[in-house]
C-alpha cells in the first residue's frame, strides 16, 4: 500500500479519516497545514495526498499547484476534501492537478473506492 499524507487542521476530522485509512491497511502521515505538509514530503515519498482546502498559512489549492509542480511529487495521487463545494473552487482545484474532489462529510466506502481507483490509474507503487 502506498503512504498517505493526510492534510487536514480539524483535528477531529483528522482522526476520523486516519482511522478509516489504517484501518484499511495504510500507512498515514498526518499534517495540519501546508507547511507541516511540505516539511513531511521532503522525508517521506508518498502515493496519495489528501488535502483539506481550507488550512491555516497555506491554503489546500496551494498545496496541490505545489505538489504538481515539484519533480518528485507531481505523479502522486490527489483528492481534496472540502467543505466548500462551489463549482468555481472544485473547477480550480481540478485545474491545479487535484485528481479527485470529494465534498464532506466524508463517506468512508467513497473515499477507499477513490483511493483504490487512483492507485490503479496512475499505477501507484505499492510500499512494504
Amino acid at each position: 500500500m502506498p503512504n498517505i499524507l493526510l492534510v487536514e487542521d480539524d483535528e477531529i476530522m483528522l482522526k476520523a479519516i486516519k482511522s478509516i485509512l489504517v484501518k484499511e491497511g495504510y500507512k498515514v502521515f498526518t499534517a495540519k497545514d501546508g507547511k507541516e505538509a511540505f516539511e513531511l514530503i521532503s522525508k517521506v515519498s508518498f502515493g496519495i495526498l489528501i488535502t483539506d482546502l481550507m488550512l491555516p498559512h497555506t491554503s489546500g489549492l496551494e498545496v496541490v499547484s505545489k505538489m504538481r509542480d515539484q519533480e518528485s511529487t507531481k505523479n502522486i495521487g490527489i483528492i481534496v476534501v472540502s467543505a466548500v463545494g462551489n463549482q468555481e473552487t472544485i473547477t480550480e482545484a481540478y485545474q491545479l492537478g487535484a485528481d479527485e474532489y470529494l465534498k464532506k462529510p466524508i463517506i468512508a466506502t467513497t473515499l477507499l473506492l477513490t483511493i483504490r481507483k487512483l492507485i490503479n490509474d496512475k499505477n501507484i507503487k505499492i510500499v512494504h
